[in-house]
């Protein structure tokens, strides 16, 4: 019997999504979520660092996928395409 090795995925704490435009006037934003809530929007880098740390999370490292996860861009995208 042969077994498969799953690779592992880890499950960031940090979740940042894809950017949305919002509306007219204002800035565009990601929603972001920690430990699988949703906390509000980020409109920029300093706004995922500051929620972290209001939640008791130290980041180091922002490329780092065991701790944040960017979907739909890195870290520098804030502004839709």
């Amino acid at each position: 019997m042969t077994e498969q090795t799953v690779p592992h995925m880890p499950q960031p704490r940090i979740l940042v999504l894809g950017v949305c435009p919002g509306r007219p006037g204002q800035t565009p934003f990601r929603i972001m979520e920690i430990d699988g809530e949703v906390i509000g929007e980020a409109r920029t880098l300093t706004d995922v660092l500051q929620a972290a740390a209001a939640h008791g999370i130290v980041v180091h490292d922002l490329d780092d996928p065991d701790v944040v996860r960017w979907v739909g861009g890195d870290k520098y995208t804030w502004k839709p395409r």
